[in-house]
């Protein structure tokens, strides 16, 4: 059954089922992400690091060095443009797998290849939010700690409750989420300073005092904003008159 069909009928399944539940079976969600509705290319780059989009792929046969080398960005389709063989899908492969492919195609024009591929990794990213500086995507260079993607992201000076970070390993049937006590890494107990892997989410929380500050923040924002705009009204008008004549003196010389 081609690709297209099998799509569009994993989607009417899961309208289907939508239609029958407020939820939908976790099991068929996580078929259509690997279908590609959600992250189409994912693996642990640590262990085996693998071809993604953005990423740059470097093709060199060293028995044939000036007719078999390219660099090539990988396309948003999942391709690259190679020598002889025009363009090739490479997402999802890792450095081992694309070496067979390519040595197995290249047999039809060349009897003996000693192909090399190398992956500059550019696409590989993880999330960071909550009570720091620096929030949101991050880009994922690998050997990463938590205390490291933490400190990196600059926690702010008084919010964040550095004793209850949270890192989040999404997945539909078996997500992970471990708590983090950056405190006690501070005091030299690194039990739960583990690894950071591509695509997890890190959540530095604010304490209680911030959460009850930005609480009394949120009911007074209406207020605020009466304020503003009643003030605005009042005395917009003289200090618009006010910023005109302070103009007028700077640009006449007055």
């Amino acid at each position: 059954m081609p690709q297209t069909q099998s799509r569009f009928l994993l989607l009417v399944l899961l309208s289907a089922l939508c239609a029958c539940s407020s939820a939908p079976d976790k099991r068929l969600l996580q078929e259509l992400n690997r279908d590609g509705f959600g992250k189409t290319y994912f693996g642990h780059a640590e262990e085996e690091n693998y071809i993604s989009l953005g990423d740059t792929v470097q093709i060199l046969d060293t028995l044939h060095p000036k007719d078999l080398a390219a660099s090539q960005k990988v396309d948003i389709d999942g391709t690259i443009l190679l020598p002889e063989l025009g363009t090739v899908n490479v997402a999802g492969y890792t450095r081992n797998d694309l070496q067979a492919v390519l040595t197995e195609r290249y047999s039809a024009y060349y009897e003996e290849t000693d192909i090399l591929v190398q992956i500059t990794t550019d696409a590989k990213k993880y999330f960071i939010f909550g009570e720091v500086a620096r929030e949101g995507e991050q880009q994922f260079e690998g050997d990463l700690t938590v205390f490291e993607a933490v400190m990196k992201a600059k926690p702010k000076d008084n919010t964040p409750n550095l004793g209850r970070v949270k890192l989040i390993r999404a997945d539909p049937v078996d997500p992970f989420v471990i708590q983090v006590n950056v405190n006690d890494i501070l005091r030299g107990d690194s039990t739960f300073n583990v690894s950071v892997q591509e695509l997890d989410i890190i959540y530095v929380p604010p304490t209680m005092w911030a959460q009850f500050a930005f609480f009394i923040d949120d009911l007074l924002f209406p207020v605020k904003q009466v304020l503003q705009s009643v003030g605005g009204a009042l005395f917009g008008g003289n200090n618009n008159n006010n910023n005109r004549n302070r103009t007028r003196g700077v640009g006449f010389g007055f």
